[in-house]
């Protein structure tokens, strides 16, 4: 903290995508230093290079590299530089393992800092996975790669627009797989995580909802038995302990109720059940410009010793150097870490 205001390190992401331009327009906007001392993690000439694309953005590169030299002044671009992006070799929307490897170079520096405690929360810039396999890491994500670094067993993936909120069971593996996983101590451990983050973000009693599986919640097993074997006990046991918890709801009925507000957060159990729910609230396309014009919602790696958020986008080649990236979910992101540094778990 530095005056009062948690200092929040932000990713770069990956540079041949918007990653360098929404936190360049994220620094740009004055609320960004009303609500925390922002820093962003990454190559100082990529930067530049986002700066000079955008119009009217009146931002002045400051490079250094430790934390300690940071200015945190509006209209100030602190950036740690990892000198690590040779700008002759990319162009922007394209895979790129240099930038790849870059990106995860810049999670890597991030996640030390905070663990370190040198800057009170991690928020992510937009990766590409082919990039990063590219250039020799081998993760399906961001969350893959928070967890190695921090050594984290128990963790899961939360979405959240506002008041919807969507937390994971699993997330980054095929459909087939993704129906093995789903076990009695994984829905367990997502339903205790999301009641404790809930009440970090100042929801004194959550209220609950576990996602069925299959169709129906498999309709008393005539559609399959994860409902009765894995996720029914694995609620009864989360109720046991004092969570309020519903469940398994069919899972074409329980985000109508989220978003009703019967409940505060509900637990999908793979990826796609709980992402397009939350994508489809939280973006807006103009079809005619094929801009989108709101691009809200966050991502939260739930269970690490340390506070991470992220934009929940990618790194949206068709539009990169072009100036015209949406900052709303960074924003957002960095919004809701300010939240989760001051309401310590």
């Amino acid at each position: 903290m530095k005056d009062g205001k948690p200092i929040i390190g932000i990713t770069m992401g990956d540079v041949t995508g918007i990653g360098p331009e929404i936190a360049a327009k994220a620094l740009a906007d004055p609320e960004t230093y009303q609500m925390c001392n922002p820093l962003v993690v990454g190559d100082a000439q990529a930067m530049k290079q986002a700066i000079e694309q955008i119009a009217k953005v009146n931002l002045k590169l400051h490079p250094i590299k430790s934390v300690s030299e940071a200015k945190f002044e509006l209209g100030t671009a602190d950036v740690l530089d990892l000198d690590n992006i040779d700008m002759r070799g990319f162009v922007h929307g394209k895979v790129n393992a240099m930038a790849g490897k870059a990106s995860v170079e810049y999670i890597q520096k991030a996640v030390a800092l905070a663990m370190a405690k040198e800057i009170d929360a991690v928020v992510t810039g937009p990766i590409h996975k082919e990039a990063i396999n590219a250039g020799g890491y081998h993760y399906a994500g961001h969350t893959e790669i928070l967890a190695d670094l921090t050594k984290t067993k128990d963790y899961s993936m939360l979405l959240v627009d506002q008041d919807f909120r969507v937390a994971h069971v699993t997330t980054h593996c095929s459909m087939r797989e993704a129906c093995d996983r789903v076990r009695k101590p994984r829905v367990l451990t997502v339903i205790k995580l999301l009641n404790i983050t809930l009440k970090r973000m100042g929801i004194v009693e959550p209220r609950l909802a576990v996602a069925g599986l299959n169709p129906h919640s498999g309709e008393g097993g005539m559609f399959g038995r994860e409902e009765i074997e894995e996720i029914s006990p694995a609620i009864a046991e989360a109720k046991a302990m004092g969570i309020k918890v519903d469940g398994p709801v069919p899972p074409d009925t329980v985000f109508a109720k989220l978003k009703g507000k019967q409940y505060d957060g509900v637990v999908a159990m793979y990826h796609d059940q709980g992402h397009i729910p939350t994508k489809v609230l939280g973006f807006d396309l103009d079809v005619k410009t094929m801009t989108y014009t709101a691009v809200a919602g966050v991502n939260i790696t739930m269970g690490l010793p340390i506070i991470r958020t992220s934009v929940d986008h990618g790194t949206a080649y068709g539009k990169a150097g072009k100036g015209r990236a949406n900052p709303q979910s960074l924003m957002d992101a960095m919004r809701l870490a300010t939240v989760l540094v001051k309401n310590p778990a």
